[in-house]
């Protein structure tokens, strides 16, 4: 049946999800100093990561991706992944390990913070997200950086420490035991998703 003429079609609001998961600037050239350094970590996160998302997905958890653009200011996420799968080496791998599905969601940010200019709050309050899980690179600055601004926020915390990667275990390791002391986060690994209830804020 047609619209009558000057009839208003109400956008579908979207699912609601008390928890999500934050996937951060695993869609990554890796072109920096220290990205070879990385890189082997990188690919362990991302393929606990995978199989997280896949667990958290069956539960009804959303996925979404908030990703660096990389100076690429006329870019989308699309073009983003594109970019990287044509670069081979460890950033194709990383796609193809975390390539995107057709119902996560996906924000582009400028700087370290999920956060910083971007729609991240206004989203996460239009799925009624309440628990925040963080992966993503690097443990030590955008991830970091996003737990933080997510922390006073509101948002309860679970960074994975499997999912997350650092240049070196020494700094993945002081970037976790800060945000487990600071911000109240529960760093354990991501195999204790199913022992976890969405909402309820457990720690090391």
């Amino acid at each position: 049946m047609a619209k009558a003429q000057g009839e208003v079609v109400k956008q579908e609001d979207l699912p609601k999800s008390r928890r999500v998961l934050l996937m951060v600037d695993f869609i990554n050239p890796l072109q920096f100093v220290g990205a070879e350094d990385l890189a082997p970590a990188a690919l362990e996160a991302a393929r606990a990561t995978a199989a997280l998302k896949k667990r958290l997905q069956a539960d009804g958890v959303r996925a979404l991706y908030v990703n660096d653009n990389f100076g690429q200011w006329r870019s989308d996420f699309r073009t983003l992944v594109s970019h990287c799968r044509r670069r081979g080496g460890p950033a194709s791998r990383l796609v193809r390990e975390l390539a995107p599905g057709g119902d996560d969601l996906m924000v582009l940010k400028p700087r370290h913070s999920g956060f910083h200019a971007t729609p991240l709050e206004l989203l996460l309050d239009q799925l009624g997200t309440r628990e925040l899980v963080i992966t993503g690179l690097a443990t030590d600055y955008c991830v970091m950086c996003t737990a933080m601004d997510a922390y006073v926020r509101g948002y309860k915390l679970w960074v994975p420490a499997d999912c997350t990667a650092a240049e070196s275990p020494q700094m993945h390791a002081q970037a976790l035991d800060w945000m487990r002391q600071a911000l109240k986060a529960d760093v354990r690994p991501s195999s204790s998703a199913a022992s976890r209830k969405p909402g309820r804020r457990e720690h090391s």
